[in-house]
């Protein structure tokens, strides 16, 4: 019977490569953030094709995320952690040399094909890492998300204030080709737990369409209504294409995604949980800065600029960091279910938080700092509890479909309060502009989802086994351990 991995020199360095990924992945999001009001200029065309500068990137991630899990599973997740690296690196050279919305939008996709290295690399850590060092590893590298916003927003408001914008995606370009060297020189080449196995293009093709008419409905439907053809036609049609999706990958074999696996009340209850915690924390995000960006004459707003935006939440990005590792140590002492449970609560101490504290800026970096202390412990645990389940050979699939879990919470979340935001409104010197009641709301909603999340993590069953210890996918008892890992 293979042993778990000992101590490995390496082993610092790869965590450090992956986290650094993350980080990346999470700046490449949030790039265009300080960019929003000037796109239209700076492309030479309207806000609403403006706008699919960051929806190009949603929905492409949506569709490849969970794609690039499985094929990390089939081929070898360094092989594809090192492919995710290119679209990234030619996104943004494209973006960078743009200067028309066509171009920037075929960037910003390429850009979200490669936004896989998340799951991947948290798979991966599975593969490589002693059992010792897995549960706070993997915390660290699931909080990367919301480190390298917190760090990259202030960053780009400062770069596309003070220089060029494109400097951005040349330093972004850069990055990229940082992580694909670190990935050459310190990532080890670990034999695929699922080889011989074949992929699954109609369920790939089934996901993708299914998706694609999903998001589009969630992210522009406030644009071009609700009740209007166009809207009410995708959501017919994502219904109707996931639902043959699913009745396909449950009688196919070798599926894209196993929903025999996530069915099972651990898997199930955890990517339910991973929706609530996507809304609960985007709520803030889209709150917050404008809170601190509106007029202060409004008597609610604070007046501050991008960049002075940007600092005031930086902080709350550092707690990630910080209050990663500690949950790392929460999930060996107490399990990964107590983990979640506890960064929800900690998310909705949060939003309390903001609502009593909003009238200031230190006391709405205050709440952010909770805020993200909450998603840090949350996002940590969620990925030792899908891999606790789940048997190697699925590691990366499954965590690919987690994290479409959790970008759905945050698309959904982003419809339904920016819904909220565009009615609740007030009439300031003849500009229509939110209310205070409008971003309370959407406060409140934010700490609703913590709370629901918080109360399914309750009902998440305790595991049958520990995170199973890493198997040598070459060694034939590895096919037991998978089997036991299923019961």
């Amino acid at each position: 019977m293979p042993q778990p991995p000992t101590a490995d020199p390496r082993t610092g360095k790869v965590i450090a490569t992956l986290a650094l990924a993350g980080v990346t992945a999470a700046v490449m999001q949030t790039l265009v953030t300080p960019l929003l009001a000037d796109l239209p200029d700076i492309l030479h065309t309207s806000h609403s094709n403006s706008a699919w500068v960051v929806t190009a990137t949603l929905l492409v991630a949506g569709v490849c995320v969970p794609v690039s899990g499985r094929l990390g599973d089939l081929v070898g997740k360094r092989r594809m952690l090192l492919a995710c690296c290119l679209p990234l690196i030619a996104g943004s050279v494209v973006c960078a040399l743009s200067s028309s919305v066509v171009p920037m939008i075929v960037g910003r996709g390429l850009q979200g094909i490669g936004m896989g290295m998340i799951p991947l690399g948290i798979a991966l850590l599975r593969d490589v890492l002693p059992a010792e060092r897995l549960s706070s590893s993997i915390a660290l590298v699931s909080a990367s998300m919301g480190i390298g916003g917190g760090i990259g927003l202030p960053v780009s408001a400062a770069v596309a204030q003070y220089a060029s914008w494109r400097l951005l995606f040349w330093g972004s370009a850069a990055l990229a080709v940082t992580v694909a060297a670190m990935i050459v020189a310190f990532v080890p080449e670990v034999p695929p737990a699922a080889r011989g196995q074949r992929f699954d293009v109609p369920g790939a093709l089934g996901l993708a369409t299914g998706l694609v008419c999903l998001l589009l409905f969630v992210s522009k439907g406030a644009d071009w209504g609700w009740g209007s053809a166009t809207s009410l036609a995708l959501i017919s049609a994502a219904v109707v294409v996931l639902a043959g999706w699913g009745w396909f990958e449950w009688r196919t074999t070798d599926p894209l995604v196993d929903l025999r696996t996530t069915v099972r009340p651990r898997v199930l209850l955890t990517n339910l949980a991973s929706v609530s915690i996507g809304f609960g924390m985007y709520a803030s995000m889209l709150v917050i800065p404008q809170l601190l960006q509106f007029p202060a004459a409004t008597g609610y707003g604070l007046g501050q600029s991008m960049l002075a935006a940007g600092l005031w939440l930086l902080p709350g990005g550092l707690m990630m960091m910080v209050v990663s590792p500690l949950g790392g140590k929460l999930t060996n002492a107490r399990g990964p279910k107590v983990t979640l449970a506890s960064g929800a609560l900690v998310l909705a101490a949060g939003y309390a938080a903001a609502l009593l504290l909003d009238g200031t800026a230190p006391g709405l970096m205050v709440a952010v700092m909770v805020v993200n202390s909450g998603v840090a412990l949350a996002y940590g645990a969620m990925p030792a509890l899908i891999m606790s389940a789940v048997p190697l050979a699925e590691t990366g699939a499954a965590n690919g479909f987690n994290a479409l879990m959790r970008s759905l919470g945050t698309s959904v979340g982003a419809a339904v309060v920016g819904v909220v935001l565009a009615q609740m409104t007030t009439t300031a010197g003849g500009v229509t502009l939110t209310s205070e009641a409008g971003f309370r709301t959407g406060l409140v909603m934010g700490g609703g989802f913590a709370l629901l999340s918080a109360a399914i993590a309750a009902f998440i069953p305790a595991p049958h086994l520990p995170l199973p210890a890493v198997q040598d996918p070459s060694d034939p008892s590895t096919e037991t351990a998978a089997s036991t890992a299923r019961a």
